[in-house]
């Protein structure tokens, strides 16, 4: 049976750190040329080494499809090619691979629909998740409301100066936005609740075919379910093999692969963290006592133990409040922040040493991630008629969808991209 509720629902978005500020409306991708985002990347390949790294544009593909058809195209296993960032696939994004054991001269001819490569060169390591600075976007709005470009400066100064609320963002819980629900039960080793919230949920899927083998796996019909999933639901469909041979469900959840688990341990520890921020939201830019306040220059922590002190550094977006990236040995805050955190944790029942022992090599030390970031380079470009352009930087780990939502008021929360790393 699926789980029937979220004790945080009420604290998710959408909620607006602009909301006394009208919004623009309008539509996002008319076209995929209407969001670009590229990779700012954490350091350039030396032109050394047994890795090959590739700049690559892609168009209309997500970031795991490019990664598995390069290393079909070159011959070596997907394990064997390293990125920085998942990049949205309704769109034009540039970003760096890597390619371990393979001819540059091969990645440099390879023929895939959408993907043009720019540049090869080598380098020592292989590129991990997180080895970025953040990502440049340009976005193009139409059909926005007269003064559009008026309301997006009024919207984009108060985010310059306070900062950009640190949401992730919607496709960091699924087209079906149950990622997090799934993750809750593997924190809470339930491995048939998981495959049931997982495989299940025939009304929330997108496709007839998938619609249909979720209805199949809801019945009990595992073979037909497995007949109806499409190739592409290649982790579901391994679960169900298991299944339909009698594996017992934690066996059946193994064969999802340790990268699918992984993912939605990860959303559920996001909405942890979005219950959080919602509580903080309008205070995100000030410091209280006992907070553990990140320094955005280099991502290290202190406690801070005289908030009136280390304010004038938070106007300045030298440092800011941070929330819970939950784990077992992530460190928690003093007085109010810590006892708002605690409340979040009890609400959903919760505990950092859950995330210890998860199994499948998911265990979780947990992080502090900063409650708000930077909006760099921030311009809007009135394109004439209704259309508008914003152009902006965000750090490692942000979301555009969040800095659309405050803009236009409307609209945005619906996209799915996943620029997010």
């Amino acid at each position: 049976m699926r789980s029937s509720g979220n004790s945080l629902e009420g604290l998710t978005p959408p909620l607006l750190l602009t909301a006394d500020l009208p919004g623009t409306g309008g539509r996002l991708r008319a076209t995929p040329e209407d969001f670009q985002v590229e990779e700012l990347p954490l350091y350039r390949p030396s032109g050394r080494g047994d890795h090959v790294y590739a700049w690559v544009e892609k168009r209309g593909l997500p970031t795991l499809d490019l990664v598995r058809l390069l290393a079909r195209a070159v011959g070596c296993r997907e394990d064997d090619v390293g990125f920085a960032g998942l990049k949205d696939a309704d769109a034009v994004t540039r970003q760096m691979l890597s390619l371990a054991g393979v001819d540059p001269g091969r990645v440099e001819g390879v023929d895939i629909p959408g993907v043009r490569v720019l540049s090869v060169s080598r380098h020592t390591n292989k590129l991990r998740v997180g080895h970025l600075a953040g990502n440049r976007f340009r976005i193009v709005l139409r059909g926005t409301s007269a003064g559009g470009a008026e309301r997006a400066c009024a919207v984009v100064e108060v985010l310059a100066r306070r900062g950009v609320p640190n949401f992730y963002g919607p496709q960091r819980f699924g087209f079906r936005g149950n990622s997090h629900l799934c993750g809750r039960w593997l924190v809470r080793r339930s491995p048939r609740a998981f495959l049931d919230e997982w495989l299940g949920g025939p009304d929330r899927t997108r496709g007839e075919r998938a619609r249909e083998g979720r209805a199949h796996y809801e019945a009990g019909r595992l073979e037909e379910a497995l007949r109806a999933l499409p190739a592409s639901f290649a982790p579901e469909r391994r679960a169900l093999a298991a299944l339909a041979r009698g594996a017992p469900p934690g066996r059946a959840l193994a064969a999802a692969g340790r990268r699918t688990l992984q993912l939605f341990v990860s959303a559920y520890q996001s909405h942890l963290f979005n219950g959080v921020l919602c509580r903080r939201l309008q205070d995100l830019d000030r410091l209280l006592e006992g907070d553990l306040a990140w320094l955005h220059r280099n991502g290290a922590c202190f406690r801070v133990a005289d908030p009136t002190a280390e304010q004038p550094r938070a106007d300045r977006l030298e440092l800011s409040p941070s929330g819970p990236v939950l784990g077992y040995r992530m460190a928690f805050p003093d007085g109010e922040p810590g006892r708002l955190e605690a409340e979040v944790c009890r609400a959903e029942g919760v505990c950092p040493e859950d995330f210890r022992r998860l199994g499948h090599g998911l265990d979780q030390k947990g992080a502090r991630r900063p409650l708000r970031v930077p909006l760099r380079a921030a311009a809007v470009e009135d394109l004439g008629g209704d259309a508008l352009a914003l152009s902006f930087e965000l750090p490692k780990g942000a979301y555009a969808t969040t800095v659309m939502a405050e803009v236009m008021k409307a609209g945005a929360a619906d996209e799915t991209e996943d620029e997010g790393d």
